[in-house]
């Protein structure tokens, strides 16, 4: 492989003729071969949104020469079409606080730059350091960088959410007049419509939307002008103020400057509301899926109360079967996200004094949760909820031979009768009306009337109108 020779401040380094990047970024791919991961896209695109803001913050501000600022905007703006993807290279697991991803961003830019103005790469005629990095500190713009990075996944996790929620929401009404039984500690229990399950599932969705979204006002909140331990040192208040309204456009969201530079650079309390938003998402995705998983469960020795779309053979050695692997999968994505929490909840507390150096192990784990949330549940509402049908008949047939439903009765016949009636079932099979019925408890009429499903599934007692 040609390689060049560059410098920095601990030596030389051989760096790729064809790469971009340089000494300190060579020297972190040597360093830390850990994942065989890079950074994610979205990291990478926010990084770059933070260079090119601050080049044009540098200029307004006087302290950078139009024509370097300029070829810095430029090289960002290359960067952020993916002209160059395969130049961001260091391993998500680095340096703490995430130095190595920073001066790989900064060493691509200066080069590239240098390139733009008529240079070659490696020059030196543009300094990563100086120049690119001018009023910043890693400890300002890497969590910067996580915030625009979450919520622009964010951006891309909330509809797909929205999307399951209202999909659920259209299962819920297209089996709201399908009676069932419903089932407590995996026994029988008092009807419910098969349409109320459903319906709830989407509270439920709609409940952990609402969750999400009363996290992004502190993500909103930006520290970037900090620099090394918030103390905004190096950077003038002018800078300060004009880098964030430079972002705001850039990325058009509602971004603004925190009021207290220190805070906003150690804590990291925002990532940790995020995660555990996240992590609640999972719990409830993980919820619907076991659900899904009960109700289909069968065909013939299961519950078979609804059926899941047939979307892959489910055996290598079972001709026939058909797995739920689209809700097999959403549980394993909401397992995953769990695990992304912990880790980002133990990096958040292990911050020392002004600054937390788990800063790359937030952001991975963060960012890795938002990203398999949103294709996980893209994928399971298409493939999975949009598809699902009822089995009506399976449904009634529990329901009548239930042993729940002798609760709809025990206001009218008492409890201990109601006990003895179940009492009877249980032990000759056969269903609680007949029972009502042969023992003359009450009249055909009357069971019937106490049996009408919306009101029996509503609040009050079924069959009593007075």
């Amino acid at each position: 492989m040609a390689v060049r020779i560059e410098s920095d401040t601990l030596g030389t380094m051989q760096v790729p003729t064809d790469a971009l990047y340089g000494a300190q970024t060579a020297r972190a791919v040597a360093n830390f071969p850990i994942s065989g991961l890079t950074p994610f896209p979205v990291f990478v695109r926010a990084t770059l949104r933070i260079k090119k803001c601050a080049a044009l913050a540098n200029m307004a501000t006087g302290r950078l020469e139009s024509r370097i600022g300029n070829a810095i905007v430029a090289a960002a703006e290359e960067g952020l079409s993916g002209k160059h993807d395969r130049q961001f290279v260091v391993d998500p697991f680095q340096a703490g606080a995430g130095t190595s991803h920073n001066m790989n961003v900064n060493e691509v830019l200066a080069n590239r730059a240098d390139e733009l103005l008529g240079g070659v790469r490696g020059s030196g005629l543009i300094n990563a350091n100086d120049q690119v990095n001018m009023a910043q500190s890693t400890n300002d713009v890497i969590p910067t960088a996580i915030r625009l990075a979450s919520l622009e996944l964010l951006d891309r996790l909330t509809p797909e959410l929205e999307k399951l929620r209202d999909a659920l929401a259209r299962k819920g009404e297209e089996f709201d007049g399908i009676l069932k039984s419903g089932r407590t500690h995996l026994q029988d229990a008092v009807p419910i419509r098969l349409g109320q399950e459903f319906a709830a599932h989407a509270a439920t969705v709609d409940r952990a939307i609402r969750g999400l979204d009363a996290c992004r006002p502190d993500l909103c909140e930006l520290g970037l002008g900090g620099t090394a331990v918030g103390t905004g040192l190096n950077a003038e208040e002018e800078y300060i103020d004009l880098v964030v309204a430079e972002l705001a456009r850039e990325t058009g969201l509602p971004l603004f400057r925190t009021t207290n530079l220190v805070e906003t650079t150690f804590n990291m309390d925002p990532f940790v509301a995020l995660s555990g938003a996240l992590r609640r998402v999972a719990v409830v995705l993980v919820k619907l899926s076991g659900d899904l998983r009960l109700l289909a469960s069968g065909p013939r020795t299961g519950l078979d109360e609804i059926t899941l779309p047939a979307v892959q053979p489910g055996s290598s050695i079972m001709p026939g079967k058909v797995n739920p692997v689209m809700a097999e999968m959403i549980s394993m994505v909401g397992f995953q996200v769990m695990g992304c929490d912990t880790t980002v909840m133990l990096a958040a507390q292990a911050g020392q004094l002004e600054l937390n150096v788990m800063m790359p192990v937030i952001a991975f784990n963060l960012l890795f949760a938002l990203e398999i949330l949103a294709n996980g549940v893209e994928r399971f509402t298409t493939l999975s909820i949009q598809g699902i049908t009822a089995n009506e008949a399976r449904c009634r047939r529990y329901l009548d031979e239930s042993l729940g439903m002798v609760t709809i009765f025990a206001p009218y016949i008492g409890y201990a009768a109601a006990a003895l009636v179940a009492k009877e079932s249980a032990d000759s099979g056969r269903s609680i009306r007949e029972i009502i019925l042969e023992q003359g408890h009450l009249s055909e009429e009357e069971v019937t009337a106490i049996l009408t499903p919306y009101p029996l599934t509503s609040p009050g007692i079924p069959g009593r109108t007075g």
